[in-house]
């Protein structure tokens, strides 16, 4: 596939001031998207991805609220899946979505929303109810496209390796020094970027930003937090790479004068601060701070369904999985995380999981598999695109045309829809605040929740 690196100006619209993107081309020649302005990046390309979390005493109870909006092409399929717990034998190798890596002696529980295409996972949790998103970020070093782990990779292996939000962080910056980030981060179109990530458990919150292997990570016990496509790390930085000062001074964008601001440092924004952020991530901060003290899993889902901020995405790219975690700080008590696996939150629904024992894979969001026959395995990688739509979506499709085109009955089915989820919400909330009494019956809770929102696509 060849590729032709185009440098945008920058503007009030575009993050960064040079961005590596590609026009692709199919074989013959032929264009698959063409940028010419930066109205052109903002429709295609990643401009925006929000994640949050909420601690005490920001929340109503004693309990932490994770929530993301995954942004990604319109038409890109993401899935809902489950992985159990495993142990892997010394010396096995775990095929990532470009590279095999060490694998570890053992892996968690986790349960993933990802576009169907990859290994990784744009956000998901697992069973020590650790919960991790990633953004695209854009640092003043170019982000490479040779093949390397994902930023979407990491999410998944922090969450197969740690039981707590800080051995997360050891995890993902252990991964980056040894294995690098890297690699096309969209199906059929050459895209590369930088990550960062919001990692959460039962007591507290990590902010962990990276900048090739160059890294900080902020700690957030209390309140609340948010991240968009931008460094937000200023001068609070509880932990780092040994070397990332030392490079940075080396680049000349540091001269040890100022205090170490690594927004400041590492972006290619002209203002770092949190003030001055982007207008989605100070949307999405002033509504959490209009429900401090207040934030439930209800207020995570409310502000992922707002368009007018920007946080519920349309167009060339939009938001096509979203989720929410609510887990409660006494560890007897169970988390339950909530899932689209539907593009828009506000015309789908949010259903929940929890982790128990004896769960099977989540057949009705899990996407066709092609094996090594699959177009992103084969090198050249994506000469092709193979239909990934899963049962689910190729309902909510169907739907969600109906919605868009008949007033009247799409009224009818999103009202249904939200009957749906707050009776699910209520039912979740007996388990949150007093337990299971009985495992198996939460056991096909997702999956069950589906053939009830299939029930109100059908008879609405």
């Amino acid at each position: 596939m060849r590729k032709t690196n185009l440098h945008l100006p920058e503007t009030e619209a575009t993050t960064p001031r040079a961005i590596r993107c590609a026009v692709s081309f199919r074989p013959g020649g032929s264009q698959m998207i063409l940028l010419r302005n930066s109205s052109d990046f903002q429709a295609m390309f990643p401009s925006s991805c929000d994640t949050f979390v909420a601690l005490p005493p920001s929340t109503l109870g004693q309990r932490v609220v994770f929530g993301k909006n995954s942004d990604r092409p319109c038409d890109e399929v993401q899935e809902v899946v489950y992985f159990p717990a495993a142990n892997h034998a010394a010396g096995t190798k775990v095929e990532c979505t470009y590279i095999e890596i060490e694998q570890a002696p053992h892996t968690y529980a986790v349960v993933l929303s990802r576009p169907a295409w990859l290994w990784g996972a744009e956000m998901g949790a697992n069973e020590h109810q650790v919960c991790i998103g990633n953004e695209a970020v854009w640092s003043r070093d170019d982000a490479s496209d040779e093949e390397a782990l994902l930023g979407m990779d990491l999410v998944r292996l922090g969450l197969e390796r740690a039981d707590n939000a800080q051995k997360a962080v050891d995890v993902i910056a252990e991964l980056l020094e040894k294995y690098g980030q890297g690699g096309n981060c969209m199906e059929g179109t050459i895209f590369t970027y930088h990550n960062s990530f919001l990692i959460s458990d039962r007591t507290e919150a990590w902010v962990l930003e990276t900048s090739t292997k160059y890294w900080a990570a902020e700690k957030v016990e209390e309140g609340y937090r948010n991240i968009s496509n931008q460094y937000s790390i200023t001068t609070k930085i509880d932990r780092e790479h040994p070397e990332m000062r030392e490079y940075a001074r080396s680049r000349g964008w540091w001269d040890e004068k100022d205090q170490f601001n690594f927004a400041r440092v590492y972006s290619y924004m002209n203002t770092a601060t949190i003030e001055a952020s982007s207008r989605r991530y100070c949307e999405g901060r002033k509504m959490l701070e209009k429900s401090k003290g207040q934030i439930t899993a209800e207020t995570i889902m409310d502000i992922l369904r707002d368009k007018e901020s920007g946080i519920n995405k349309e167009g060339m790219f939009m938001t096509t999985g979203s989720m929410v975690s609510v887990v409660p700080r006494n560890p007897c008590l169970p988390g339950v995380h909530y899932f689209t696996g539907t593009p828009d939150p506000e015309r789908s629904v949010f259903k929940p999981f929890i982790f128990v024992k004896d769960i099977k894979q989540l057949k009705m969001t899990c996407s066709p598999c092609f094996g090594q026959d699959d177009p992103v395995k084969k090198k050249p990688r994506f000469q092709s695109k193979p239909d990934r739509k899963h049962p689910l979506f190729l309902k909510h499709e169907v739907v969600a045309a109906i919605i868009k085109s008949n007033k009247e009955r799409g009224n009818k089915i999103l009202q249904n829809m939200r009957k749906l989820e707050k009776e699910k919400m209520a039912e979740m909330e007996k388990h949150l605040s007093s337990g299971l009494e009985d495992c198996t019956l939460v056991v096909h809770l997702f999956s069950k929740t589906i053939e009830e929102e299939l029930n109100v696509y059908s008879t609405s």
